[in-house]
């Protein structure tokens, strides 16, 4: 069997890349470069190049030639790679009949965790939401920002007082309204330094919170573990770096607890299962990131079924535009009602906070008809939150 073709979609807010074959087997994945999608696409039409005419299955070849061929990286180029990777594992699955993870070593666990994404731009909003989740059978919520979900365009500040007092005052609130049937993933994007983290970590940590993830800016990992070893609340971080030996930095410091693998950015299938065992030798767990679509859905899904040491799945609204859009931007023409079930063929169904393993070959899903057409691209545009004095805010 050879690779005959490879296609990238650009649909909505997402990039896909299909590979083709001479046996009419063909592989999909998802890129997680969301923000700089037209580099990775480039990236992936490189990567071409070197595809067509190799055998689909050797799967960890590729990886490595493709990781190893450049003498450079980055987010592009890696969310290129992990969208083939997620491609060749699908070829794959379908080659010998099978989910994916069943060939990389088997079911762990009969069904899937999973944690359902909250907002609101007010603190009664957030505790509704977690009320919601938890009616709907949810046991874990994440996207949880103490520090609210407020629009990109209004200018932020707040004295120091009031950014730990009203934060963990919102965790109270939320805790007290839903009990201890909900676990809280805290999500502080980036918002506090080292000093501010350490303070609301120990104000916070009375309402027990599942982890706080990224409570800094995740780039110096001293400063993570620094916040990690004078606290008792887990860190979870890793959602915005892709390579095995920036994760072996952070465990080897024990600078986090549970490990957020962006599965479309970190090398795809290939490259999480080797992020899995080295946070297994660390006593840390796996809890992907995934703000994506669907697809990117069932591929975490595929190492959430076969690896050991998996904690909890993030699971955004399907049924919405993506998560990097309802979250990221406030602009109307940014949250259009898009239903993302309707890109693909087929859609997980979570059942008291569960999902069943995948069934079927591969990943087990498709994309639908004519998605380029009835979906167009939608190239972002750089955006983000100010101060009130004109500097960057972090959200």
């Amino acid at each position: 069997m050879k690779i005959t073709d490879l296609k990238v979609l650009m649909v909505n807010s997402f990039m896909y890349v299909k590979i083709f074959t001479d046996e009419g087997l063909t592989g999909l994945g998802e890129c997680g470069a969301w923000g700089f999608l037209d580099a990775a696409k480039a990236a992936a039409e490189i990567f071409k190049g070197y595809l067509i005419g190799k055998d689909p299955l050797l799967i960890e070849h590729h990886w490595q030639y493709m990781y190893r061929s450049f003498h450079f990286r980055g987010a592009a180029v890696m969310g290129a790679l992990s969208a083939i990777d997620i491609a060749l594992w699908d070829i794959s699955g379908k080659y010998h009949n099978a989910p994916i993870y069943q060939l990389i070593g088997g079911k762990c666990r009969d069904k899937i965790r999973v944690y359902y994404h909250v907002a609101g731009t007010t603190t009664e909003e957030m505790v509704d939401q977690c009320k919601k989740a938890r009616d709907l059978g949810y046991t874990a919520v994440g996207h949880l920002s103490p520090f609210l979900d407020e629009p990109r365009s209004r200018a932020y500040f707040e004295t120091g007082a009031h950014r730990i007092n009203r934060a963990v005052d919102r965790v109270r609130q939320i805790r007290e309204a839903v009990g201890d049937d909900l676990d809280l993933c805290l999500e502080l994007h980036r918002r506090m330094n080292p000093g501010e983290a350490i303070s609301f970590a120990h104000a916070v940590e009375k309402y027990t919170p599942f982890f706080l993830e990224d409570p800094i800016k995740p780039d110096n990992f001293d400063a993570m573990a620094l916040i990690a070893n004078r606290i008792n609340v887990p860190i979870a971080t890793g959602e915005r770096i892709h390579t095995i030996q920036e994760f072996e930095m952070l465990l080897a410091r024990n600078a986090m607890s549970y490990v957020r693998t962006s599965v479309c950015l970190c090398g795809g299938i290939t490259g999480t299962r080797k992020i899995a065992a080295i946070a297994e030798a660390h006593d840390a767990l796996i809890v992907p990131h995934n703000p994506l679509s669907p697809v990117s859905t069932v591929a975490c899904l595929q190492i959430a079924a076969a690896i050991e040491n998996f904690a909890v799945q993030e699971l955004p609204d399907h049924d919405g535009p993506a998560a990097t859009e309802r979250f990221v931007f406030d602009k109307a023409e940014n949250v259009k009602a898009l239903k993302q079930a309707d890109i693909v063929t087929a859609l997980p169904k979570v059942t008291n906070g569960f999902i069943a393993l995948p069934e079927g070959p591969g990943l087990g899903l498709d994309l639908t008809e004519n998605v380029e057409e009835r979906f167009p691209y939608k190239k972002r545009e750089v955006y983000t939150r100010l101060n009130t004095d004109g500097s960057i805010c972090d959200q």
